[in-house]
C-alpha cells in the first residue's frame, strides 16, 4: 500500500523512533486495521489522528501528495517544528486540520486557500508569524478558524468577511494591528468572535449589531477607544461580553440591559465614566460582573439585588459614593465581592450576614464607619476579609472565632480600640493577620505564639500595645513576617524567636526594648529585613562566628539606640546578599511568598536625609542604617565589599579616622551619610566614581583638604560639607591647593573673579620680567615647574595666553609711536 509506505517514510524522520504509541506502525501490519490513529475508507487513508502521540519531528516529509483521500488530520499536542509546507495544497479532500500546541513557525502558506472543502482549521498555540493570507477568503465552507496564541502581525484581512459560513473566528493573543474591519458584519452565522490580546485600535464597529447569532465577544486587551456602541445591546444571543483592558470611554449604555442571556460582562480597566445604569439589574442570568478600574461615579444601583445568579461582583477602583445598598444582601449565590478603593460611606450592612456563600470580601480603602456588625459572623464560608483603610471603630467581634476557614483578616488603618481578643488564637486556618495602625491596647496575647503552625504574617504595628514580646514561639513555626514597630513594648527580645526559621521580615522598631544585640539571630537563615530602630538596645555587637549568619539580610536598621564600641567588621563580612549584584534581574521582585497577593511587607527606611515608608520591599533594595548610636573607632574598609548597597547611614556616632577609599566600590549607592562624627583626613578622590550618588552628607566632622570634583560631586551643596573647617574647593570656597580658583562655566561671578586675579597676576609677572630681564628666564622656568608639579597646566596656558596678548599689544603701541 503506497500510502502506508509514505507514512512509514515520514515516521523515519522522527527524532524519537521508540515512540510507543506508534509502535504499531510497521511494514508487516495492516495500516487500515492495525495502525494507531489511522482510519481508512474503501481501503484508502481518510483519517489520521495522532493527537498527543509525543511525536518529535517536522512536516517537511509528510506525504501530502500520497494521501489524496485524507479528510481529517489531527497532529495536535505534539512537538512538531519547522514550517507548514506549501504542498499542503495537495490534500484536496481535506475537511478538518488540527495542528494546535506544537512549535510550528513561519507564515501560513497562501496555498491553504485552495483547500475548498476545509471546514475546520486549528493552528493555535504555535509560533506562526507574518500576516493572515487573504487567500483564506476562498474557503467558503469554513466554519471554524482558530489561529490564536501565535505571533501573527499586520491587519485583519477585509476578505475574511467573505467567509459567510464561519461560526467561530479566533485570532486572539497575536500581534495584529489596525482597526476591526467592518466587513465582519457579513459573518451573520458567527457565534464566537475572539480578537483579544492584540494591538487593535480605533472604535468598536457599530455594524456588529448584524451578528445576531453572536454568543461570545472577546475584544479585551487591545487599544480600542471611543464609546461602547449602543448597538451591542441588540445582540440578544450574547452570553459573554469582554471589552476589558482597552481605552474605551463614555458611559455604560443602558441598552446592555437587553442582553438577558448574558453570563459574563467584563468592562474593567477602561476609561468608563458616569453612573452604573439601573438596567444592569435586568441581567438575571449574569454570573460574573466586573466594572473595576474605571471612573464610574454615583451610587451602587439597588437593582443589583435581582442578580440572583451572580458569583462575582467587582466594582473596585472607581469613584462610587454613597452607602452600600442593603439590597446586595439578597444576592445569595455571591462568592466574591470587590467594592474596595471607592468613596463609599456608612456602615457595613447587617444584611451582609445573608451572603452565606461569600468567601472573599474586599471593602478596604473606603470611608466606612461604625462597628463591624455581629451578623458578619454568619458568613461561615469566609476565607479572605479586607476591611483596612476605613474609619471602623469598636472591637473585633468575638464571634469571628466561628469562621473556622478564615485565612486572611486585614483590618489595618482603622480606629479599632480595646484589647486584641485572645480568641483569634483559635482561628486555626489564619495565615495573615493585619491589625496595624489602629488604637489597640493592652498586651499581645501569649497564645499568639501557638499559632506558629499556620500564621505566616502578623502585623500589629503602630498601636498602643504594651508589655513584653511573645515568649512562646515553638519549633516548626511558619511565621515569615512579624511587624510590631511603633508600640509601647518593653523588656528583652525573647530567644523563642529562634524557633521561627522561616522568618524573613522582623520589625521591632520604635518601642522601648531594653537588651543587647541578639547574637542568636544567627539561627534565622532566611532573615532579609531586620529593624530594631528607636529602642533602648545597648552594648557592642560582638564578633559573629556563624558563617551563614545574616546571609540573606538586605535591610538592617539599628539606628537610634545606644550601641557602643567599634563597628563589627565580622557583621559586614557576613552580609552575603549585600556583596553581590544581581545582573539578571530585569524587573524588581518583592519579599513574601511567591504568588502572595494578600499582604505587602512594608518598612520605614531613612534615605537621602528623610524617612520613607516602602509599601513593598524589593529584594533589590539594600541598606545599612547604624545612625544615632555611640559607635566609635574607624569605619571598616570591609564596608566597601557590600557593593550592592544603595543606602549607607552612619550619622551621629563617634566614628574616627579616615573615610575608607574602599567605598568607591559601592557603585549602586545613592545615599551616603557620615555626618556628625569625628572623621578626619581628606575625602577620598576615588568617591567621584560613585555615579549613582545623589545624596551626600559629610558635615560636622574634622575633614580637611580638597573636595573631590567632577560627576556627582559637582551637584552637592554647602550643607554636604558644613562644619568641616579644613575643607577647600567647590562649593565651600573658590579654590583649593593653589593661587587661582578652579574653572567654572556656570557662575559668572567666578568668571569675573578669575579674570581679575589673572589680570593682577599677569601685571605683576610682567613687571617682574621687565625689572629683571636677565633673571627672567630662571623665574619663568621656576614658575612652570611649580605649575606642572601642582597639576595646574590649564592655568599655565591661560597665563601664557595673557602674556602673549600683552606682548602683542606693547609691540603695536611701539610701532604706532615710531610712525608718529
Amino acid at each position: 500500500m503506497e500510502e502506508a509506505i509514505a507514512l512509514l517514510k515520514w515516521k523515519t524522520t522522527f527524532k524519537n523512533q521508540t515512540n510507543s504509541l506508534l509502535a504499531s506502525w510497521t511494514q508487516s501490519s495492516n495500516a487500515c486495521r492495525d495502525w494507531y490513529g489511522v482510519m481508512c475508507l474503501n481501503g484508502r487513508v481518510s483519517k489520521l489522528d495522532i493527537q498527543g502521540a509525543r511525536v518529535i519531528g517536522t512536516l517537511y516529509d509528510f506525504p501530502f501528495s500520497t494521501l489524496p483521500f485524507l479528510e481529517y488530520v489531527d497532529l495536535s499536542v505534539n512537538n512538531l517544528s519547522g514550517t507548514i509546507p506549501r504542498e499542503i495544497s495537495n490534500l484536496t479532500n481535506l475537511v478538518y486540520i488540527d495542528l494546535y500546541t506544537n512549535q510550528i513557525s513561519g507564515t501560513i502558506p497562501s496555498q491553504i486557500g485552495s483547500l475548498s472543502k476545509l471546514q475546520n482549521i486549528y493552528i493555535y498555540d504555535n509560533l506562526l508569524n507574518g500576516s493572515i493570507p487573504a487567500s483564506l477568503s476562498n474557503l467558503t465552507n469554513l466554519s471554524i478558524l482558530s489561529l490564536y496564541q501565535n505571533n501573527l502581525s499586520g491587519s485583519i484581512p477585509t476578505e475574511i468577511g467573505y467567509l459567510r459560513s464561519l461560526t467561530s473566528l479566533d485570532l486572539g493573543t497575536n500581534s495584529l494591528n489596525g482597526s476591526i474591519p467592518t466587513s465582519l458584519e457579513n459573518l451573520t452565522n458567527l457565534s464566537s468572535l475572539f480578537l483579544n490580546g492584540n494591538h487593535l485600535s480605533g472604535f468598536i464597529p457599530t455594524l456588529l449589531e448584524n451578528l445576531t447569532s453572536l454568543s461570545i465577544l472577546y475584544l479585551h486587551q487591545n487599544n480600542l477607544s471611543g464609546f461602547i456602541p449602543e448597538e451591542i445591546g441588540y445582540l440578544r444571543s450574547l452570553s459573554q461580553l469582554v471589552l476589558a483592558k482597552n481605552s474605551v470611554s463614555g458611559a455604560i449604555p443602558a441598552s446592555l440591559g437587553n442582553l438577558t442571556s448574558l453570563s459574563i460582562m467584563y468592562l474593567y480597566q477602561n476609561n468608563l465614566s458616569g453612573s452604573i445604569p439601573e438596567e444592569i439589574g435586568y441581567l438575571r442570568t449574569l454570573s460574573y460582573l466586573d466594572f473595576s478600574t474605571n471612573f464610574l461615579s454615583g451610587s451602587i444601583p439597588t437593582s443589583l439585588r435581582n442578580l440572583n445568579e451572580l458569583y462575582l461582583l467587582s466594582l473596585f477602583a472607581n469613584n462610587l459614593s454613597g452607602s452600600i445598598p442593603s439590597e446586595l444582601g439578597n444576592i445569595g449565590r455571591l462568592v466574591t465581592m470587590y467594592l474596595n478603593i471607592n468613596q463609599l460611606i456608612g456602615s457595613i450592612l447587617n444584611s451582609f450576614g445573608n451572603l452565606r456563600n461569600l468567601q472573599w470580601m474586599y471593602l478596604h480603602n473606603n470611608n466606612l464607619t461604625e462597628k463591624i456588625p455581629s451578623s458578619f459572623c454568619n458568613l461561615m464560608k469566609l476565607e479572605v476579609v479586607y476591611l483596612g483603610r476605613n474609619n471602623l471603630r469598636g472591637e473585633i467581634p468575638q464571634c469571628l472565632v466561628n469562621i473556622s476557614g478564615l485565612e486572611v483578616l486585614k483590618i489595618e488603618y482603622n480606629n479599632l480600640g480595646e484589647d486584641i481578643p485572645s480568641f483569634i488564637c483559635n482561628l486555626t486556618s489564619l495565615r495573615i493577620l493585619d491589625l496595624g495602625r489602629n488604637n489597640l491596647k493592652g498586651a499581645i496575647p501569649q497564645c499568639f505564639g501557638n499559632m506558629g503552625g499556620h500564621l505566616e504574617v502578623s502585623d500589629i504595628h503602630q498601636n498602643n500595645l504594651y508589655g513584653t514580646l511573645l515568649e512562646t514561639f515553638s519549633n516548626g513555626s511558619v511565621l515569615r513576617s512579624l511587624d510590631l514597630h511603633d508600640n509601647e513594648l518593653e523588656g528583652k527580645i525573647p530567644r523563642s524567636f529562634a524557633n521561627c526559621k522561616n522568618l524573613e521580615i522582623l520589625d521591632l522598631g520604635d518601642n522601648h526594648l531594653n537588651d543587647t544585640f541578639p547574637i542568636w539571630f544567627e539561627t534565622l537563615p532566611n532573615l532579609k529585613v531586620l529593624s530594631l530602630r528607636s529602642n533602648k538596645l545597648h552594648g557592642s555587637i560582638r564578633a559573629l562566628s556563624n558563617e551563614n549568619m545574616f546571609y540573606e539580610l538586605r535591610i538592617i536598621d539599628l539606628s537610634y539606640n545606644a550601641f557602643t564600641r567599634n563597628l563589627s567588621t565580622s557583621l559586614f563580612q557576613k552580609l552575603k546578599a549585600m556583596r553581590t549584584i544581581d545582573q539578571t534581574a530585569m524587573v524588581p521582585t518583592y519579599f513574601g511568598k511567591s504568588g502572595e497577593r494578600d499582604y505587602n511587607d512594608s518598612i520605614t527606611v531613612s534615605t537621602k536625609g528623610m524617612e520613607y515608608e516602602l509599601d513593598r520591599n524589593s529584594t533589590l533594595f539594600k541598606t545599612i542604617d547604624l545612625s544615632s548610636n555611640k559607635f566609635e573607632g574607624h569605619i571598616p574598609s570591609s564596608l566597601g565589599d557590600l557593593i550592592a548597597l544603595q543606602v549607607v547611614n552612619l550619622t551621629h556616632n563617634r566614628l574616627q579616622g579616615n573615610i575608607p577609599s574602599s567605598l568607591e566600590s559601592l557603585s549602586l549607592v545613592e545615599s551616603l551619610d557620615l555626618s556628625f562624627n569625628q572623621l578626619s583626613g581628606e575625602i577620598p578622590q576615588q568617591l567621584v566614581a560613585l555615579t549613582f550618588l545623589s545624596f551626600l552628607n559629610l558635615s560636622h566632622n574634622h575633614l580637611r583638604g580638597c573636595i573631590p570634583q567632577g560627576r556627582q560631586f559637582d551637584t552637592f551643596q554647602n550643607n554636604s560639607y558644613e562644619g568641616n573647617d579644613g575643607l577647600q574647593g567647590f562649593p565651600v570656597s573658590k579654590g583649593c591647593g593653589g593661587i587661582w580658583p578652579p574653572e567654572t562655566n556656570n557662575n559668572s561671578d567666578y568668571e569675573s573673579d578669575d579674570e581679575e586675579s589673572n589680570s593682577e597676576f599677569i601685571n605683576d609677572f610682567w613687571k617682574a620680567a621687565l625689572m629683571g630681564y636677565g633673571s627672567g628666564l630662571c623665574i619663568g622656568v621656576s614658575i612652570i615647574y611649580i605649575m606642572i608639579s601642582t597639576g595646574n597646566l590649564k592655568w599655565l596656558a591661560r597665563i601664557i595666553e595673557g602674556l602673549e596678548n600683552k606682548i602683542i599689544m606693547r609691540q603695536r603701541k611701539r610701532q604706532q609711536s615710531q610712525r608718529h
